[in-house]
């Protein structure tokens, strides 16, 4: 069995989000990137599988600018064994990913294709889903269990009533949550041995997608700040002040 993790490089999570003075964007000159933290859990729930026996390798790609090779070589770090770079100069759009990473899958024939549910930058979710729907595959998303077996996989996942449990035939694409796992540290000397461990190198136009932008951002601003709030006397102040200056009760 063959897995390919879908990874992507951010800002990291510790980071404070600066906007641009123009309003074009947010900072990312001279600030600290990371592997985007859904899709550690995904790299490393990959790695289970395999040191269970069930997987013989896994494979990570990653899409973006040349630095997106040092997301794919901290994968490598962590245990997988080869990584497919696809390097794109500018932002491309989920829908752009997804068929991207369809070119990648009809050529690689993984059994299995883990991400993380979601990037801390966009927050748009829809990747997994738009790969799901391009090849036609299963698909779970937000899994927090995994179990696999033979010809199928089951997973739990979380929904707003609760949990819920799903079984899912082979191939398969699985989304996955920050609570499936705790990802690994990689030790100094996978980082050493990670340096000899293959990258093929692609351009975007390789790979013959329309990168096109169907989106146009007209400003990024960031939220306003709140204002300072004030102490009340009473229970009946509070209610006077939310009844008739706030007017939400």
């Amino acid at each position: 069995m063959k897995i390919l993790v879908a990874v992507k490089r951010v800002i990291d999570y510790n980071v404070q989000i600066r906007v641009k003075a123009d309003g074009s964007g947010v900072e990312t000159e001279n600030v600290k990137m990371s592997m985007n933290p859904p899709d550690e859990n995904a790299v490393e729930e990959a790695l289970r599988v395999k040191e269970s026996g069930k997987a013989n390798e896994v494979v990570i790609v990653s899409i973006g600018e040349e630095k997106s090779k040092e997301t794919i070589r901290t994968a490598l770090a962590m245990g997988a064994d080869r990584g497919i770079f696809v390097k794109s100069n500018s932002n491309i759009e989920p829908i752009c990913v997804a068929k991207a990473l369809k070119k990648i899958v009809d050529t690689e024939k993984p059994d299995l294709v883990f991400m993380g549910k979601q990037a801390i930058d966009d927050d748009c979710n829809q990747t997994g889903q738009m790969l799901s729907a391009l090849l036609g595959w299963s698909q779970g998303t937000f899994a927090s269990k995994i179990e696999l077996n033979e010809n199928e996989i089951s997973i739990t996942r979380e929904i707003d009533e609760g949990l819920e449990m799903l079984k899912l035939k082979l191939p398969s694409i699985i989304t996955c949550d920050l609570r499936l796992n705790e990802p690994r540290y990689a030790s100094l000397p996978n980082i050493m041995k990670a340096k000899k461990k293959p990258i093929q190198d692609l351009n975007i136009e390789d790979l013959e997608v329309d990168t096109a932008p169907r989106i146009n951002f007209l400003k990024v601003e960031e939220p306003p700040k709140r204002e300072k709030g004030i102490m009340v006397n009473s229970i009946e102040e509070l209610v006077s002040k939310l009844k008739n200056e706030a007017k939400v009760i």
